[in-house]
């Protein structure tokens, strides 16, 4: 090692001075580091007299070179600055050069700034070994470690008077990218000034590596943000005491609150504090899957929620304690949007669907077109198998309901003492075996869509009054509830039974039935509208052709006959049912009489010769069928009127619409 035993400045010339005579002093034991720094000087050439550094920038390329550096600059200046009020009038200047030897900056007073000027350590120059030779900017660039030079160790001996302390300054990734220096007279060498460089360096790195940790967790940050505002429910994370430290904007809006001023707040400054239930269940640290919550928000208004709940677990044990609440994140979801996403596809009949030319039944679909531009309750009236469910999914695929839930209900097909909880729902702890949080009844989970309720005229009387109260106040209680839930549904019903007769017999509330029936309609059965037979038969032939991989493409003109000729107690459902199985016992292209069941066979037509000469069409059904009974009735225009379900006077209308003479 080339430790220094010179004791002054002039002894340091000494060496210097054979240094650059061409002697390497093998006599005098100086630092390593000056020692290879010198080899090094020697072998870029570098003039050991010259008189000060001329390779400087002018003054647009250092602007350019300082813009390069701003990042740099922006963290060290407000240090240098630090330092340069730590040493104040002691005759120093701060320096801070990039890595590749340019000054970018200095700091100090006058007097000190004109020192460093002497040799031109100025903005601009370049103090690269390969320029100046040893010196503690180019020597720290070449070493990448903190170092001291002092007086003759520069290489240069414009450079001589000064001592100069430097460090390198790192990024994160730990390469350099540039270098501060403290730099004043010689006289003035002191070692502690090589320990604030390097402290002033450290506490740099560090504000890189703190901004860049900063900027990583912001992005992280941003990245969540936009996680949760992507997802369409809504989200909110809380820690153990109920304090809100994430929500998203749809978790605003569903509580009906700016959600950028919820965070930081505990959710029961947020909410009505009669949400106990809710404030039990986030804070209970169990985990909650799909619980039904009536929430009520901000404003006061109560709405239904399904809620997930998951507690946030921490591995390590606080004070040994398993059960630490940490939080939990829940998820909202608005109760009628989850039931419409899963029982919407059961609505997808349209009134483009229902089949039919007869003018009984056109005038029908008329009113229920009406219907489906009101919000009134629609009762539904005719015989089983006419479609009144069709009928029904129709109206409400036409409304503005649209895009909301469609629910049915069989009233008949519900046992006495469940229809209630069915309709209404129940609330926690309201009989045994009762759902912990209670269950949504169909009211509640049809709220701002349709309800069905098929077979009303078979609903317990009792259940009639809570209907009735339902209807007139526009909410609901839940079976062993207190409170009221607000709903808006709208009510269509159905029956094949004589409300009116049932009424006289005590088995219908008179107020609940005028309640249904604001609008109602009666479905006309299948032998009030005997010319649609050939056409609803078409359509199922089509359809269960279709579904059974078969191909039937006529139907003998004989069953045509025998169709019109039945009364189908069943109507179309028995229709429907009758050609399903005619299709699966079809071996040919055709529909034949044969693969009718004994019912309709048994049936002896009034008139030998066959109705149709060819299957009836769309177009041409209701002319067919009225030539057809002029036929079979001998002209007998009453019976054929008769048999059409239409006045004598339509027919005659009708008859001159197809020129029939």
């Amino acid at each position: 090692m080339h430790l220094t035993k010179v004791k002054n400045r002039y002894e340091m010339l000494s060496v210097w001075t054979k240094l650059n005579m061409g002697q390497i002093p093998l006599d005098v034991l100086i630092h390593d580091y000056i020692y290879d720094s010198w080899k090094r000087s020697m072998q870029y050439g570098v003039d050991p007299f010259k008189k000060t550094n001329d390779i400087i920038l002018d003054k647009n390329t250092l602007e350019q070179r300082i813009k390069k550096n701003q990042r740099l600059l922006d963290m060290v200046i407000p240090a240098m600055e630090d330092l340069y009020f730590t040493t104040k009038d002691s005759g120093f200047c701060i320096v801070i050069a990039d890595n590749e030897g340019y000054i970018l900056k200095r700091i100090g007073d006058k007097e000190e700034l004109d020192f460093t000027g002497y040799s031109n350590f100025i903005e601009g120059a370049n103090w690269s070994e390969q320029i100046m030779g040893t010196n503690a900017v180019g020597t720290v660039l070449a070493l990448n470690k903190p170092i001291q030079v002092y007086g003759y160790e520069h290489y240069c001996k414009c450079a001589c008077t000064s001592t100069c302390s430097a460090a390198p300054i790192h990024d994160t990734d730990g390469n350099i990218i540039g270098v501060l220096d403290l730099t004043g007279p010689y006289k003035l060498v002191n070692s502690h000034t090589l320990g604030m460089v390097i402290a002033a360096t450290r506490a740099i790195e560090r504000t890189f590596q703190l901004r860049k940790t900063y900027r990583e967790v912001k992005k992280v940050n941003l990245q969540k943000q936009a996680i949760m505002e992507s997802i369409s429910e809504g989200l909110i994370a809380i820690e153990g005491d109920g304090t809100i430290v994430h929500i998203n904007q749809h978790a605003g809006d569903l509580l009906q609150t700016n959600y950028e001023s919820c965070l930081g707040k505990n959710i029961k400054e947020i909410l009505p504090q009669d949400n106990t239930y809710f404030f039990d269940v986030i804070t209970s640290g169990k985990r909650i899957y799909a619980e039904s919550v009536v929430i009520k928000t901000s404003i006061g208004k109560k709405k239904k929620f399904l809620i997930n709940c998951t507690p946030l677990k921490i591995e390590e044990k606080i004070n040994n304690n398993s059960n630490d609440n940490n939080g939990a994140v829940i998820i909202l979801y608005e109760m009628h949007n989850v039931v419409n996403k899963i029982l919407k596809p059961k609505s997808n009949i349209t009134f483009d669907s229902l089949i039919g030319e007869s003018s009984n039944f056109q005038s029908v679909l008329e009113q229920a077109k009406m219907a489906a531009d009101t919000d009134s309750n629609v009762l539904l009236l005719g015989e089983s198998g006419v479609g009144k469910d069709l009928f029904a999914q129709a109206i409400h695929n036409a409304s503005n309901r649209t895009n909301q839930t469609f629910i049915p209900i069989n009233c008949a097909a519900i046992p006495r003492e469940l229809i209630s909880s069915e309709l209404f729902g129940y609330d926690e702890g309201a009989f045994t075996g009762a759902r912990r949080g209670g269950n949504p009844g169909k009211f509640e989970l049809a709220d701002q869509g349709t309800l069905f309720l098929d077979e009303i005229g078979e609903m317990p009387l009792d259940l009639q009054a809570s209907l009735l109260r339902v209807l007139e106040e526009k909410s609901i209680i839940r079976l062993g509830g207190r409170e009221y839930i607000p709903i808006n549904v709208r009510l269509i019903s159905a029956t094949h039974k004589d409300l009116q007769e049932e009424i006289k017999k005590g088995n219908f509330r008179h107020d609940l039935f005028f309640r249904l029936r604001v609008i109602s309609i009666n479905i006309p059965a299948l032998r009030e509208r005997k010319g649609d037979i050939p056409i609803l038969a078409e359509h199922f032939v089509r359809t269960f052709s279709s579904r059974f991989g078969k191909t039937i493409n006529k139907i003998d003109p004989k069953v045509i006959d025998l169709l019109l000729n039945y009364d189908w107690p069943g109507n179309i459902r028995e229709l429907s049912n009758v050609i399903e199985q005619t299709i699966n016992l079809a071996h040919e292209k055709i529909l034949t009489p044969d693969l009718l069941p004994p019912e309709l066979l048994e049936i002896t037509p009034t008139s030998s010769i066959p109705m149709w000469d060819k299957t009836p069409t769309k177009e041409n059904v209701e002319e067919q069928l009225i030539r057809n009974y002029l036929i079979k009735f001998k002209n007998n225009k009453t019976e054929v009127a008769k048999a059409l379900n239409i006045s004598r006077s339509s027919l005659y209308r009708k008859m001159a619409k197809y020129n029939i003479d």
